[in-house]
């Protein structure tokens, strides 16, 4: 995930530039702010669809007693699920989102620091956005074919995904001149999407 931010820096270094020119100002709260709330909400809505739709069930027993057992909640009481799952969700929503930047700004340096910023010296918004989340998402296909059960279908979903939010992430970027609403998006994404709901379900 630290390519894209060797080969923004090492281009950087080609072109004659800085790597202070990769926008790493801390953004204005808002901005942060919509980067933490926006992911978790979208996720939580294509959850609630599954659930709402039986094509998934809540909760994963066998996941929420492993969560359980990890915790050391056996034996304390009948809610102990229930906390398990809280504290967990909790967990992961604050120290596994700060654990995930450190991967996913590797790949929003290159991203959201230098490569959308390189496009806009050529494109409009939209085509900056649109893009980008084409190179974003095909960087990505050899994962989804290493990994996938149904290629065509996870590959499809996965574009459309990644090219919708690179308009936001995008937007966020741009608005706020920081590349870090951009990491923490990235970040709080994986780790809804990876790590907090698909257990669940």
């Amino acid at each position: 995930m630290w390519c894209p931010a060797v080969a923004a820096i090492i281009t950087l270094k080609i072109k004659g530039g800085s790597i202070t020119l990769l926008h790493w100002d801390w953004a204005n709260w808002k901005y942060i702010r919509l980067s933490y709330v926006v992911p978790a909400l979208y996720v939580f809505i294509t959850y609630l669809f599954i659930w709402l739709f039986t094509l998934g069930g809540l909760p994963n027993e066998e996941i929420v007693l492993a969560w359980a057992k990890e915790l050391g909640l056996i034996g304390i009481g009948t809610l102990q699920p229930t906390i398990a799952v809280i504290i967990v969700v909790v967990l992961l929503g604050t120290i596994g989102v700060i654990r995930s930047t450190a991967t996913t700004l590797g790949e929003e340096i290159g991203w959201r620091g230098f490569f959308i910023y390189e496009l806009r010296k050529v494109l409009p918004f939209s085509g900056v956005s649109l893009f980008s989340g084409i190179v974003w998402a095909s960087w990505h296909w050899p994962l989804i074919v290493y990994y996938g059960g149904n290629v065509p279908l996870e590959m499809t979903t996965f574009f459309i995904v990644i090219i919708s939010i690179s308009f936001m992430m995008t937007y966020y970027t741009f608005k706020s001149s920081s590349l870090w609403p951009a990491v923490i998006f990235h970040a709080v994404s994986n780790v809804y999407v990876q790590k907090i709901f698909p257990p669940l379900t």
